[in-house]
């Protein structure tokens, strides 16, 4: 043992002055860099950033290494800006003006001079480009290219939000006459057509969907067979039959790889004539799917499957809620929806058994009024019907991945797509593992290698406790992400040994992906060599298009719960301690989940310092304890819309 730690003692780190990859920077402008090379990220002082910003890929020079100092080094060469543009509000002074980031990693402000421009003035939210910035020492110049109107205002602040994420929140004229021609072209389903379907249209089918919804990617048949087995039909929108590959909008639909849903809209993937109308499975008309059809058992047991083109015809477009009165309450379909329930539960038993990690949270819906104005903020209810929907859709996504990737080990020069979710890393459990001991739960693991089971078994046993959700986010944030790949490794968190993204080609690439590579494995077509790279690429920039238009959807919820806040400057709520800091405690209220921040300074009845390993503050002299996790009663006492946060304090 003696001679063990001798070792790792004298350890030295690899050797590597240059590396590369991508720079992650804060406000304060300091960067790091991770790389394979050393244990401790690199850490780049702001004099050393020579203008790299968050997310650029850099070249780095590793500085002389100092005894038990983490490696520092310098940018030397800046390989790929990850953005250049970038909103703000505008600061005039004397002789110019400034416009202060959104983007809290974007660490400078941005100069504009004043001869350059006649129309800004403080206040103003404005979307500039750096065009201009050779001297790290010196702020980089700007051109302001669009002006978006006073700051605290609905349109102006969700419009910077999307703006920022470089999200467009409009098609060009040739994107929609492109969609117009597509309906003009195909609109009308031939009799050919109806021959290679198989045909469902006499089927019971529906939609069960939120009340808001538009675009019907889903519908769910089912027919008797006998009296323990079912022929259940999942049918998903045949986007791939009128968006066809290499054509404009195909790339479009590509380069925004998502619909991104705001707080007030929803920005398509695809132009509405088609995602709202042509594709989507409207109730009462027939429309062109591509399904996975199972004869499947009382218990869910899968006996046989059948994936194809088909046409249906939905009978019923149900809304979550009116599918869950007919299970509760009967009426229109009450026999189809309580089996599709039964066995939906069926498939969530063996699911959870298998190991899928029960991650659910509670999510939160905003009411705004005409002006933009949140008046209301609740939390969703999570129905059966919700569930029900879902473990359909898991069935599908999971089946159509064991066959494509069964059907690629057999043929040489196939390919799949799929939707991986890697083990977490081992510092990442150890370092949640210690966090929930502070809250008095326990998480067994071995050196940081964690079962599903035990995870699981935490979940059951904070389910319904006052710190169930600060829990589950802190156990989100230990697992790695969940992303897209042409490598199938599997997915941890569902506990799949196969997974993929079949079931919603309206509002995702992948899927649309996905629908194309299935076609060619039930065709038996043949695939270009270079088809490989070209998919790998694509799955990794849509991964990175995945966290955008999440940061985007999160963004516009905070504004508004902000916003909510706001209104209520003085008022009393209940919460709970979701985070502890050696300059505060963070709050989240019960209701509406909107957190603040309690600074130390407002806490006058003693001097209190942070315990990091009790994840608490404790007075100085009275011994007094704020831990995470902790209930409290609090009044808020400050709103700040341009940062986004809330300050609250304790009663």
């Amino acid at each position: 043992m003696k001679k063990r730690k001798h070792k790792e003692k004298n350890k030295k780190e690899p050797l590597e002055r240059i590396v590369r990859g991508i720079i992650s920077t804060n406000s304060k402008g300091v960067g790091y860099l991770t790389t394979t090379f050393f244990k401790q990220d690199i850490e780049i002082n702001s004099e050393m950033l020579n203008t790299a910003l968050n997310n650029d890929e850099v070249e780095v020079e590793v500085l002389p290494l100092k005894k038990n100092e983490r490696p520092k080094g310098q940018v030397t060469q800046i390989i790929r800006r990850a953005k250049d543009t970038f909103v703000g509000v505008v600061e005039e002074t004397p002789n110019a003006f400034f416009v202060i980031p959104d983007d809290r990693k974007m660490y400078t402000d941005i100069f504009i001079p004043k001869f350059k421009t006649t129309n800004l003035k403080s206040g103003l939210k404005v979307l500039v480009k750096i065009i201009n910035w050779k001297d790290p020492k010196k702020n980089p110049e700007g051109k302001v290219l669009e002006v978006l109107g006073e700051k605290g205002k609905h349109e102006v602040e969700i419009r910077s939000i999307i703006l920022e994420r470089g999200i467009d929140e409009t098609f060009s004229e040739e994107i929609s006459n492109e969609a117009e021609h597509i309906k003009f072209e195909k609109g009308k389903i031939t009799q050919e057509e109806f021959s290679k379907r198989r045909d469902f249209r006499n089927i019971s089918t529906f939609t069960i969907d939120p009340k808001n919804a538009k675009d019907f990617d889903d519908a769910i048949s089912i027919t008797k067979i006998n009296d323990n087995t079912y022929e259940i039909g999942v049918h998903i929108a045949d986007v791939s039959h009128y968006v066809r590959t290499k054509t404009k909008i195909d790339k479009e639909a590509e380069n925004r790889s998502f619909s991104v849903y705001l707080v007030d809209r929803t920005i398509p993937m695809l132009p509405e004539i088609l995602s709202n109308d042509l594709c989507s499975l409207n109730p009462n008309e027939e429309k062109l799917a591509f399904s996975a059809v199972f004869e499947i058992t009382n218990d869910s047991k899968v006996i046989k499957q059948w994936f194809g083109k088909t046409v249906i015809k939905s009978d019923k477009r149900f809304t979550y809620e009116e599918a869950q009165d007919v299970i509760d309450n009967g009426g229109k379909f009450e026999e189809e929806l309580r089996i599709l329930n039964k066995i939906a539960k069926q498939l969530e038993k063996k699911k959870l058994h298998y190991g899928a990690i029960d991650f659910e949270q509670q999510e939160i819906q905003i009411e705004i009024d005409e002006n933009g104005k949140p008046v209301k903020i609740s939390k969703k209810s999570r129905l059966d019907t919700h569930k029900l929907v879902e473990e359909f859709m898991l069935l599908a996504n999971r089946k159509v991945a064991e066959f494509i990737s069964k059907n690629t080990e057999k043929k040489k020069g196939a390919i799949g797509v799929y939707r991986i979710h890697d083990m977490p890393k081992r510092e990442k459990i150890i370092e949640l593992s210690f966090f929930l001991k502070a809250l008095g739960y326990d998480l067994p693991h071995k050196d940081g290698e964690v079962k599903s089971k035990d995870f699981n078994a935490l979940l059951d046993s904070i389910n319904g406790s006052a710190e169930e959700s600060l829990i589950k986010t802190a156990a989100v944030r230990s697992m790695a992400k969940a992303i897209y790949s042409t490598v199938n490794i599997g997915h941890f968190g569902l506990a799949f040994e196969y997974y993929t993204h079949f079931t919603s080609p309206i509002r995702r690439y992948a899927d649309l992906l996905v629908h194309r590579i299935l076609e060619t494995h039930l065709t038996n077509a043949k695939i270009s060599s270079n088809e490989f790279e070209r998919l790998h690429n694509i799955t990794k920039k849509m991964s990175e298009k995945e966290i955008m238009a999440a940061e985007a959807e999160r963004s516009s919820y905070k504004y508004k719960q902000v916003e909510y806040m706001s209104e209520r400057i003085g008022q009393e709520f209940n919460g709970i301690i979701s985070g502890v800091t050696e300059w505060g405690i963070y709050v989240e209220e019960k209701e509406t989940r909107s957190e603040g921040m309690v600074r130390l300074k407002s806490l006058t009845d003693d001097f209190y310092v942070l315990d990091p390993k009790q994840y608490s503050i404790i007075g100085e002299k009275t011994k007094k304890k704020y831990s995470l996790g902790d209930k409290v009663h609090f009044k808020v006492v400050a709103a700040n819309l341009d940062q986004k946060n809330l300050d609250y304090q304790l009663i």
